[in-house]
């Protein structure tokens, strides 16, 4: 069996945060979401990945590498135009052959991994499908299946007014070689791409097997700031806490929050679970739990609660709290000294600041 993991997307509804970085490689409890799902499919026991990249291949190319950190074999797989999920099932064809395999959406967070639903398609050759559900408070807001009595798959639907089920689509699905023909016997959707649940219902259509597996713990889909905060603040709660860094006499550093190697905590408090990043410097400071620091940071003389900051960034004398935050790379973000005393800010497309 093999793996496929769809890495193409711009990450629109992320930016100013993706206009340089590939959302995939955005890290939530200081590793980059890419790697979880790699993570989670070589758990499987699945050696073999393919990832279809887009225009940031290059970036994820070089994070990512040949794979041998993971005990795998990475192809990567061009994909020259955002054409749709089942459009990069399509191209994929020649990487993934006639075997069986399980394709991750790169942008996905899960909890507990797939070796349950690797297993579970294993032991039924005979299906040829199947597709991750998990329940919901508002299915009206998502893909939905619509189940036959006897628990396969009858009807994919996208966001319907009146859902048949509270059973959503994650974004992970086990196919055998019969989805290539649905992949070429579909049409564009009214978006121009070749959709997944369309190639998804051909083959219930034209009776092949589409079974659910139903997945029980959290799934997040990380394609928003509010969705990587909440992804970032269910992984710190099942992270291991260790102490690999400094922490001095001065410092409250309680037992849910991870420094990592070369990270230095400075007459300030950490309350988990949080994860202060490798060589992070945190002097006079408060760091309040759900929050990542990722590598290199500088934090001096602040409040941070709740959020994301990534790494090379600086932050300096902030007299008021940042809360449900996401800090880019590089960023510096301090008071001023000079007067008259003023907000000074350069800020990207789609930016937002809260201000007190």
């Amino acid at each position: 069996m093999k793996g496929l993991i769809l890495s193409g997307g711009k990450g629109t509804r992320l930016y100013p945060l993706t206009y340089t970085r590939a959302k995939q490689l955005i890290p939530v409890a200081n590793k980059p979401i890419l790697f979880r799902v790699i993570e989670a499919i070589r758990e499987a026991g699945i050696t073999e990945i393919g990832i279809v990249i887009g225009d940031t291949g290059p970036e994820i190319r070089e994070a990512v590498g040949d794979g041998s950190r993971w005990g795998a074999t990475i192809t990567y797989i061009q994909q020259e135009q955002p054409l749709g999920l089942a459009h990069a099932v399509k191209i994929s064809r020649d990487f993934l052959g006639d075997e069986r395999f399980v394709m991750f959406l790169g942008d996905n967070v899960i909890q507990g991994g797939i070796h349950r639903l690797i297993t579970d398609f294993a032991r039924h050759p005979e299906w040829n499908s199947q597709i991750v559900l998990t329940r919901v408070e508002h299915p009206e807001q998502y893909g939905v299946a619509k189940l036959t009595a006897d628990g396969r798959v009858e009807r994919l639907i996208e966001k319907p007014k009146t859902p048949p089920s509270d059973l959503a689509l994650v974004g992970i699905y086990m196919f055998d070689s019969h989805i290539f023909e649905a992949t070429e016997q579909i049409s564009p959707s009214w978006r121009g791409e070749l959709e997944i649940t369309d190639a998804i219902q051909w083959l219930v259509d034209h009776g092949h097997t589409v079974y659910p597996y139903v997945h029980q713990g959290w799934w997040i889909d990380t394609g928003r700031p509010d969705d990587m905060l909440e992804a970032n603040s269910k992984v710190l709660e099942e992270l291991t806490p260790e102490i690999l860094g400094f922490v001095d006499e001065q410092s409250d550093v309680d037992s849910r929050v991870t420094v990592q190697a070369g990270a230095q905590i400075i007459n300030s408090t950490i309350r988990g679970p949080a994860i202060i990043g490798e060589n992070t410097r945190i002097v006079n400071s408060y760091i309040g739990p759900f929050t990542s620091i990722y590598h290199n940071v500088v934090i001096e003389n602040c409040e941070i609660d709740r959020s994301i900051v990534l790494e090379h960034s600086v932050m300096r004398d902030i007299n008021v709290r940042v809360q449900d935050s996401l800090i880019g790379r590089h960023a510096l973000v301090q008071r001023s000294e000079y007067r008259p005393r003023a907000l000074k800010l350069n800020l990207g497309d789609y930016s937002k600041i809260g201000l007190v």
